[in-house]
C-alpha cells in the first residue's frame, strides 16, 4: 500500500520542481522528500522523475501516479473536512491570503469576531495579489483567499476551488479641492478627464489593469501601490485618481470625491476549496468575513 506522505512528497516535487522547493512547503528535510522519492519509485518498481537541468520532471508513469496522487489527496481533504464538521468546536488553524484592501478594511474585524468567538481557532493572515492567491489556495498552501475582480478584467478560478461574492466595491473620482471638477454636482464621465494627470496603483495590479482597460492610452504621471499615498498625493493638487471606497478608511482634507458615470465596480470575493468546504474553520471565516463586510457597507 502505498502511503499518503509518499503521495504529498510526490505531488509536492512534481508542482514546485525541485526537493528543496518541496521540502520547504511540507516543512521537512530534503532528505525526508528524497527518501519519500526513492521508496515510492522502489515499491512502484518505476523511475518516476528524470532530471531536467536544476529541476526534476515527471516521466510517463511519474505524471499517471501523479493525477492519481492529486485525487487520493484531495479525497483525504474532504474526508478530514466531513470528520472535523461532526466537532460542534471551530479549532485548529485557518490561513487566509487577501488582497491589500481587504487586509487593511476587511481582515482586521473578521479576525477579530474569530478570536473572540472562536478562541480555540488559530489565524493566519497573508498579504498578496489576487492571481497569487488563487494559486496559494489551489496548491494547498492557504485555506481561503479573499480576493477582488473588475469585470472588465475576469480572470479564472482554479478547478476545485469554489467562491462567493461579498459584495460590490464602488468607486469614485477623487479630485483636489482646487480642482474645476470639485463644485460639479453631476457624476463625471472618465472621458472628461483623460487629459488630467493621473494617479494610480502600480503595473500589474488588478487596479492599474482596469484602469488601462477603461482609459486606453492613458500614462499615469504617478504609479503608487497604496491607495492613501494616492490619496496624499491628490490632496497636494498634483493629481487626479479613481479609488475605491473600500480603500478609502480615512480622506485628507483638501480631497473632493465625486460619483463616476457609468458607476464602476468590483467584486470583492471569498475562495476556497472544494474539498475543505465543509470544515468549520473555513465555514466560519468566510461568516467573520461576511459579517466585516456588512459592517463596512453599513458604515460607509
Amino acid at each position: 500500500m502505498i502511503e499518503l506522505g509518499r503521495l504529498r512528497a510526490l505531488s509536492a516535487v512534481a508542482t514546485y520542481g525541485t526537493v528543496f522547493a518541496a521540502a520547504d512547503v511540507l516543512h521537512c528535510t530534503p532528505s525526508a522528500v528524497s527518501q519519500h522519492i526513492t521508496k515510492l519509485e522502489q515499491e512502484t518498481g518505476t523511475n518516476l522523475f528524470e532530471k531536467d537541468g536544476r529541476k526534476l520532471r515527471l516521466t510517463d508513469a511519474g505524471r499517471l501516479l501523479a493525477e492519481h496522487a492529486g485525487l487520493v489527496l484531495a479525497a483525504v481533504e474532504r474526508a478530514e473536512a466531513a470528520l472535523a464538521a461532526h466537532h460542534t468546536t471551530v479549532s485548529g488553524r485557518v490561513t487566509i491570503a487577501s488582497f491589500a484592501t481587504g487586509c487593511r478594511a476587511l481582515l482586521p474585524q473578521a479576525l477579530k469576531r474569530l478570536a473572540k468567538e472562536h478562541p480555540q481557532l488559530e489565524t493566519e493572515l497573508l498579504e498578496s495579489n489576487p492571481h497569487e492567491s488563487l494559486d496559494l489556495l489551489a496548491r494547498g498552501e492557504v485555506d481561503l483567499a479573499l480576493v477582488d475582480e473588475w469585470p472588465e478584467v475576469p480572470f479564472p478560478f482554479p478547478p476545485g476551488v469554489e467562491h462567493t461574492e461579498l459584495g460590490l466595491d464602488h468607486a469614485d473620482l477623487v479630485v483636489p479641492a482646487s480642482h474645476p471638477l470639485a463644485q460639479r454636482k453631476r457624476p463625471v464621465k472618465l472621458a472628461q478627464v483623460t487629459e488630467e494627470r493621473w494617479v494610480a496603483s502600480t503595473a500589474s495590479t488588478n487596479c492599474y489593469e482596469w484602469l488601462m482597460r477603461v482609459m486606453p492610452g492613458l500614462r499615469p504621471s504617478f504609479l503608487v501601490e497604496e491607495f492613501e499615498t494616492q490619496l496624499t498625493l491628490v490632496a497636494t493638487g498634483l493629481c487626479i485618481a479613481a479609488i475605491p471606497r473600500l480603500a478609502r478608511i480615512s480622506v485628507p482634507s483638501g480631497v473632493i470625491i465625486l460619483p463616476i458615470d457609468p458607476m464602476p465596480a468590483r467584486h470583492v470575493i471569498v475562495a476556497w476549496r472544494a474539498a475543505s468546504q465543509e470544515r468549520p474553520a473555513v465555514l466560519a471565516t468566510v461568516a467573520a468575513l461576511r459579517k466585516a463586510w456588512e459592517k463596512r457597507v453599513t458604515a460607509a
